[in-house]
């Protein structure tokens, strides 16, 4: 049997990377986020955001570096498996630039889904932008509101993380994962 394979959403800005920090520190398998290494690798290439100059290309390898963190936690034995950001999160970027992008990413979804979603609700008192996120606050809601809507679409009933320190988030999620 494999892990319960937990989503900890959100726009950008929203702490979803100190909470999945914190969940590795009590000992959780957490896997990261990984739009910032593709965003670092085009970087090094000398493109300053690929999600910017090429949407479809910068989102299919997130797409399929997703798919293989999704197939990790086929050979996990803990409980729950928790990542930052799942694969509807692909599209709902692209929903959110008005990108079109290609059938295999919705099968992908569908082929690929989790038992769990959290959602951490945009907050303006710890929005930061920096090399690799580049979204004002107003852009940021509005991608969260493209994420909520595009894992409704997937069946997910995303549930809402309070604002909160951040060890009152973990104990907050840890406490709804059945």
């Amino acid at each position: 049997m494999s892990a319960k394979r937990i989503v900890i959403i959100g726009g950008p800005s929203t702490g979803k990377t100190t909470l999945i920090d914190k969940l590795e520190k009590k000992g959780y398998t957490c896997l990261e986020e990984i739009s910032r290494q593709v965003t670092r690798e085009a970087q090094e290439q000398g493109i300053a955001q690929l999600f910017l100059t090429q949407p479809l290309l910068f989102s299919q390898k997130l797409l399929e570096k997703r798919i293989t963190q999704f197939r990790y936690a086929d050979g996990v034995k803990d409980e729950y498996v928790f990542y930052d950001r799942g694969l509807p999160d692909v599209l709902a970027y692209m929903d959110y630039a008005g990108q079109q992008y290609p059938e295999n990413f919705i099968k992908a979804c569908k082929d690929y889904t989790y038992n769990k979603v959290f959602v951490l609700p945009p907050w303006k008192e710890i929005h930061t932008t920096d090399g690799e996120r580049y979204e004002s606050f107003e852009q940021a809601t509005a991608i969260q509101e493209h994420l909520l809507k595009t894992y409704n679409e997937y069946g997910y009933t995303p549930i809402e993380v309070p604002r909160a320190p951040v060890s009152d988030r973990m104990q907050f999620i840890l406490k709804n994962m059945d």
